[in-house]
């Protein structure tokens, strides 16, 4: 080729690709049809092999929702069509959205990371060794050592799960040393709910809800389903070991509800991956800085490294401050799970080129299924990227063209 026609076309070529990098920063550069084509189908396949009653998900890309879909039936027994707008249990997703409350308070001066948490407390923790304390990244990072009991009734049971400080001051307990091993920890972060709450001198469920769920726009997620929310709401699943067929469980209320007893849609928990995707900011707003959540991002202790729950990741995986995080493909991920008896959610973005995909069920335990499905979700929505799709092109026609 000519080299003055050579040139011509390059910047052509450029052009195109930087008009294509423009729409990619406005989550409008994915091919949504083909990749909803090849996503459906491996959605009916988990459904099947995991037990799933009904799934409502979401794929973003950049700031915005590209896609939803909404699978089989939140009541069995009414046979209600899941939607978009039917409310699960997000489970520990929800511990996420804890730590950004925590460490709004860091950004405020109020604490550093690697401070003893007993500082800030007016109770002492049971078996807490002030020569080895438990610190603020230990509670973040499941390495603090802490147990204590679940604290569950049922939903509408006469008898009420302690109070939370209560609960704490009562149960809470240093059961090995702070970074002995990685050890999922609810009573960790009922703490930091607790904490929230000290720091900020707000009472911890308005404190979320004016600094989390409102400037996100989550009008559907809540601690107690309003009653409209409860119109909505999902009847969660467990699978008889003898019969095999789905059986409705019993829904609870706990003294642990920070760790992650907190009621949401699909569409709420898009809107938190978009805050997360871009940089701590929603529709303009600034939730956290940037520098803060690029820790969170960032594995904290390479000794604690490989499979999270024993299902997600590989030797580059571990947690960082509450996010699991890992490099796949060359590629950086985020990602967490929520699950309780009947409900299963999961979370996963994709930090390099903004794309997320969330999920919410009434299955009990389907950990497996939806990471999978995470995964192809991700990896569909690369293969239909504009952007790739004309780099191809372009090194096709300034390859082959000599």
């Amino acid at each position: 080729m000519h080299l003055v026609a050579r040139s011509l076309l390059s910047l052509i070529i450029a052009a195109l690709v930087l008009s294509v990098f423009s729409v990619t920063l406005s989550g409008q550069n994915i091919d949504v049809k083909s990749v909803a084509a090849d996503l459906e189908p491996e959605i009916r396949r988990a459904m099947v092999e995991g037990n799933i009653p009904s799934a409502t998900i979401a794929l973003v890309s950049g700031d915005k929702v590209i896609w939803t879909g909404s699978y089989g039936e939140s009541n069995l027994w009414a046979r209600t069509p899941a939607t978009t707008n039917t409310v699960y249990l997000i489970g520990s997703t929800f511990k996420t959205m804890s730590t950004f409350a925590l460490l709004q308070q860091m950004e405020k001066g109020k604490f550093k990371l690697d401070d003893p948490i007993s500082k800030y407390l007016d109770f002492k923790i049971q078996n807490d060794d002030p020569k080895n304390p438990v610190t603020f990244r230990h509670l973040l990072t499941h390495t603090s050592g802490l147990t204590g009991d679940f604290g569950a009734v049922p939903v509408w049971s006469n008898e009420a799960p302690p109070a939370l400080e209560q609960y704490l001051r009562t149960s809470l307990k240093v059961h090995e040393p702070p970074m002995t091993k990685v050890e999922y920890s609810n009573a960790a972060f009922t703490l930091v709910g607790y904490l929230v709450e000290k720091l900020s001198g707000v009472p911890y469920r308005q404190y979320i809800q004016e600094n989390i769920f409102k400037p996100l726009e989550m009008t559907s997620t809540a601690f107690d389903p309003t009653p409209d929310m409860d119109e909505r709401l999902s009847v969660p699943y467990v699978v008889d070991e003898k019969t095999r067929r789905q059986m409705p469980a019993t829904r609870i209320r706990a003294a642990v509800y920070p760790a992650g007893i907190v009621y949401g849609t699909i569409l709420d928990q898009s809107n938190w991956l978009i805050t997360n995707l871009n940089g701590g900011v929603f529709k303009g707003k600034r939730i956290i800085s940037e520098d803060t959540l690029n820790q969170m991002f960032t594995r904290q202790f390479d000794q604690f490294k490989g499979g999270i729950e024993g299902i997600w990741g590989n030797q580059t995986a571990g947690f960082g401050l509450t996010w699991w995080t890992q490099e796949r493909d060359g590629d950086r991920y985020f990602a967490h799970s929520g699950s309780l008896s009947g409900y299963t959610a999961f979370l996963l973005g994709n930090r390099d080129r903004k794309l997320g995909f969330a999920i919410l069920t009434n299955a009990n335990r389907a950990h497996p299924h939806l990471f999978k499905l995470a995964d192809r979700a991700i990896d569909l929505m690369k293969k239909y990227s504009v952007a790739e799709k004309v780099a191809t092109v372009s090194q096709n026609i300034l390859g082959g063209n000599k």
